[in-house]
């Protein structure tokens, strides 16, 4: 049985990012056109879904989502895999932490402050896990001790400088391997837990 489809009575907060070999998940100048998952991995991440119900993003994370993943099943050169994702993203519950933002779309809630409050609210209610995407509001959980589980999907790719995965952190966190995956286009799959 994948262990990644096992479903616990309390939910978890998984923080999930594809980040370069030396830790970076995007590039100076903002980038993240050097991530390209082929069919495997896109249908991997489509099949993930299943396993979650809410996605946790910051603002950055969520206006780039938002900017793409409304229309992309319209365009005729979509794959399968972008079709089927973005209307699996359009129907999904989404929670913005954000200070700045005056409103979200999409099923999204925006959330301004109390943020482990929140979550400790999320985690009570029934449901599947919740996906925590972007690097600075991921910091602020990682400070207030919220992340269950990390996926790192290491590509082969070395930027050189850029925006790190983890930032801000003036402690470490001692985690556990609990499963590695390789893909065909050469992303290592790399999960831990607390």
């Amino acid at each position: 049985m994948n262990t990644l489809n096992k479903q616990n009575s309390t939910r978890k907060v998984i923080y999930s990012m594809m980040v370069s070999l030396d830790g970076f998940i995007e590039t100076v100048e903002s980038e993240i056109n050097w991530t390209k998952p082929d069919e495997e991995l896109h249908q991997h991440f489509n099949d993930q879904e299943s396993t979650i119900d809410t996605h946790l993003y910051g603002r950055r994370l969520y206006e780039n989502m938002s900017s793409f993943w409304p229309t992309a099943d319209e365009n005729p050169s979509a794959s399968a895999q972008e079709i089927e994702y973005s209307r699996i993203w359009k129907n999904a519950t989404k929670v913005v932490f954000s200070k700045t933002l005056d409103k979200v779309e999409w099923n999204s809630t925006l959330v301004r402050d109390n943020i482990a409050q929140v979550i400790k609210d999320l985690k009570e209610r029934p449901g599947k896990n919740m996906d925590l995407g972007g690097a600075e509001i991921a910091a602020e959980f990682m400070k207030q001790d919220l992340i269950d589980e990390y996926r790192l999907y290491v590509h082969p790719v070395i930027l050189g400088n850029g925006k790190p995965m983890f930032q801000g952190l003036d402690r470490s966190i001692n985690l556990k391997l609990v499963e590695s995956r390789s893909f065909g286009c050469g992303v290592v799959l790399l999960r831990y837990e607390r």
